[in-house]
């Protein structure tokens, strides 16, 4: 049976605020950039030649986040809108429409992001919290269309 693996990566340390004032625009500081290198760095050492695909919110920081790390892993890159601000349930659903077999890399936003990991690891949305800016979290899953509760975190990582 072929290993199914969702990475959930936070996009990397954002500006605080945008030139034109919108929370959608917010662009990668120096430190979020270095951190989305050394999160692609991370995700090269772990993937031992698997070429994911990658899935990411089209909001500013986690384009950026995401292009960086597919530069490091040369993957195919889409955007979904439903990412920025998703719900857990939303996120769940966009993992389960693009991810096929092998390995999926789902790049957005907290507090959804945090939600989805407890959410697929523990059947819940509530219990876990702490995904830094650029963290990863690791989580197999099984084949076929994935239910809360059924994913396994296997690693953790942050800058």
């Amino acid at each position: 049976m072929t290993e199914r693996v969702w990475v959930v990566l936070r996009h990397a340390k954002a500006e605080g605020e945008s030139a034109d004032g919108r929370d959608f625009s917010r662009r990668l500081t120096p430190e979020g950039a270095r951190d989305a290198k050394a999160a692609s760095a991370w995700l090269v050492s772990h993937l031992a030649g698997r070429v994911p695909r990658i899935v990411t919110s089209p909001a500013q920081r986690a384009l950026a986040t995401a292009q960086i790390v597919q530069e490091g892993l040369g993957s195919n890159l889409i955007t979904d809108p439903r990412i920025y601000e998703a719900t857990p349930g939303t996120l769940l659903d966009v993992l389960n429409d693009h991810a096929g077999e092998g390995v999926s890399i789902l790049v957005g936003h907290n507090p959804g992001l945090e939600q989805l990991v407890a959410l697929l690891c523990e059947g819940r949305s509530g219990e876990f919290r702490g995904m830094t800016t650029a963290g990863v979290a690791w989580i197999d899953v099984p084949n076929g269309e994935v239910e809360p509760g059924q994913g396994s975190l296997k690693a953790f990582w942050w800058p």
